[in-house]
């Protein structure tokens, strides 16, 4: 009989399928060392060449407040023009809205999916990613389903980020995997999944969670997808230093709501254009 696929109609169907929680999933995964982030003089020397306007294009400017009103989104737009951020990470209700202000303009339009809980059932997360992407959408940052991952049910995040990734194409997918509430076994299998499904970056956390980023989490990712993704760090990214240690460890995009301060701190060597 006939019918709408059943796409993500609660954590245990996609496309139909059920699937079974999985014991100690991680099969025959390469071994990962503890990561560190680097210090000190290396990370002086990683850092130093980079520009002013190197940083602001690594920087998605964030505005996810619920109360956040069409002014705040206007200025977010406004400052992210003049900054040269690389994108605005907004909530899905203002994409169009966005799109719109910033055309021509060479900054993205980054909206979040399945934001903050990535609880949504699967079937929803790829039609609000479908949605944006109709809107205006240069990008799209989705949380995956925490609670099924800790459930033991690793074969259904997978084909959920999958999902997303082929229902919105050509435009890059950010997968949200919420550091704080997983352990190292279950950040590694996320970001393999993440890398298997297509996706273009793996990104820490949503700023909602218990917990930011950290430099240690971020560098254990890049050790994990090597160079064929990108790392987006965010929540509790507040200054320069803080930028600089996510980069360091491996960051290539910083999400943060305080990028105008940490172009600010720069110091006048390293913020020359």
């Amino acid at each position: 009989m006939g019918g709408p696929r059943r796409l993500g109609i609660g954590f245990l169907w996609l496309n139909g399928r059920h699937y079974a929680p999985t014991v100690g999933f991680n099969g025959n995964r390469p071994p990962y060392a503890p990561a560190r982030a680097a210090t000190g003089t290396r990370a002086t020397q990683e850092t130093k060449s980079l520009t002013r306007v190197q940083l602001a294009r690594m920087i998605d400017h964030t505005q996810v407040r619920a109360n956040a009103t069409q002014n705040d989104i206007t200025e977010l737009c406004e400052v992210a023009v003049k900054c040269g951020f690389a994108a605005v990470s907004i909530n899905p209700v203002w994409t169009a809205f966005c799109a719109k202000r910033l055309q021509n303009t060479g900054v993205g339009v980054n909206p979040t999916v399945g934001f903050p809980l990535g609880a949504n059932t699967a079937r929803i997360k790829v039609e609000e990613a479908r949605e944006c992407v109709r809107n205006g959408a240069t990008e799209i940052d989705m949380v995956i389903n925490i609670g099924a991952l800790k459930s033991g049910f690793p074969s259904f995040v997978e084909r959920e980020i999958a999902a997303v990734v082929k229902g919105v194409q050509h435009v890059p997918v950010k997968v949200i995997i919420e550091t704080s509430y997983l352990t190292t076994e279950e950040k590694i299998a996320a970001c393999e999944m993440a890398k298997r499904s297509g996706a273009a970056f793996v990104k820490t956390s949503t700023g909602f969670g218990r917990a930011g980023a950290t430099a240690e989490d971020v560098a254990l990712m890049r050790q994990v997808v090597g160079g064929t993704l990108g790392i987006k760090a965010a929540g509790g990214i507040r200054s320069y230093a803080d930028a600089v240690a996510m980069i360091t460890a491996g960051a290539t995009r910083i999400g943060t709501s305080t990028g105008v301060s940490i172009l600010k701190e720069m110091p006048p060597e390293a913020a020359r254009d």
